[in-house]
């Protein structure tokens, strides 16, 4: 497959690195040694597939642009609009030029939460009560910084945006809606630090942070017949997994334990994904854009309206 990046940041470098031999040319407005300024100056012969590593306000008429010419894209987590027809038009677009849509979230592709999504899916854990994450880093002056990055609902759809995509993984969309418990502003213009609850079949809480100095991960989940717990991502690690078995009527459960420290496989595991859903016809994954994003939309007002006051 004859591979475009397209925006040359962290991320495009990272999607560069797995798709190697595939790349047939770089895009970048502003980086050096680039193929091309923009995407639409790229000859539409010359390639198959884009890897968009864009800015937001840039990604839906890019998008747009690709799919109408059958052109396979996957595009950096998220995709927001503030009106979904957006995003629908996308989907109708991909059907209709046979394009496969992806949005990447590349945690899926952590070895602990396809072990988290096997375990739950195989039943061993029974019924679940609670799940709880924790994502932090500690960007907060980085982000404040930024020229464009501290602005709107800051760590919410940046990071937000990762753990609702991980319960879609895991679990499906709740039962019950998002409410925002917290929602903090104490380095940065934009919200640094939020909490979210679901108070539903399942109780959930998500809490994510720019305040976190150093950069961890943790996962909580207490069951009918046992829990199961990740601490830490590959990126970072290392990276472990426990599941204990409950002992009834009580007692020390029986704990499985397993510890990774390895390089993040993530970005290479999620090409090769792409890949095989552009050589078997799909499908794009747009409609769990529309679920987070309508999520993240809802949250947003929730939360500017409590800090308002």
């Amino acid at each position: 497959m004859r591979v475009v990046v397209a925006g040359m940041g962290v991320q495009g470098h990272k999607r560069a690195a797995a798709a190697a031999a595939d790349v047939v040319a770089t895009v970048d407005p502003v980086a050096e040694d680039m193929d091309f300024k923009s995407i639409q100056d790229v000859p539409l012969e010359s390639y198959d597939a884009v890897l968009a590593c864009i800015p937001d306000q840039a990604k839906m008429e890019v998008l747009g642009y690709l799919l109408e010419h059958g052109k396979h894209v996957l595009v950096e987590k998220p995709i927001l609009a503030e009106d979904e027809t957006a995003i629908r038009h996308l989907r109708q677009l991909a059907e209709t030029s046979g394009a496969v849509c992806y949005t990447a979230y590349n945690h899926r592709f952590e070895p602990h939460f396809m072990r988290m999504k096997e375990l739950i899916d195989s039943g061993a854990l029974g019924r679940i009560y609670t799940l709880r994450m924790f994502y932090g880093n500690g960007t907060a002056r980085l982000v404040r910084d930024s020229a464009w990055r501290d602005e709107g609902t800051g760590v919410l759809p940046d990071l937000g945006s990762h753990l609702l995509d991980t319960l879609l993984f895991w679990i499906g969309a709740p039962s019950a809606p998002f409410a925002v418990r917290a929602a903090n502003r104490f380095e940065n213009r934009a919200f640094d630090h939020v909490v979210l609850g679901s108070e539903g079949e399942i109780s959930i809480q998500l809490e994510m942070t720019l305040l976190s100095w150093r950069n961890h991960f943790t996962c909580d989940v207490l069951a009918e017949k046992g829990s199961a717990h990740i601490e830490s991502l590959c990126k970072w690690g290392p990276t472990t997994f426990r599941h204990r078995t409950r002992v009834l009527p009580s007692g020390r459960p029986g704990e499985e334990e397993e510890t990774l420290e390895q390089a993040d496989p993530t970005w290479a595991l999620e090409y090769d994904h792409f890949k095989s859903l552009c050589s078997g016809g799909g499908p794009s994954n747009l409609d769990n854009d529309l679920w987070i994003n309508g999520e993240l939309n809802r949250l947003s007002r929730q939360a500017l309206e409590q800090a308002a006051g």
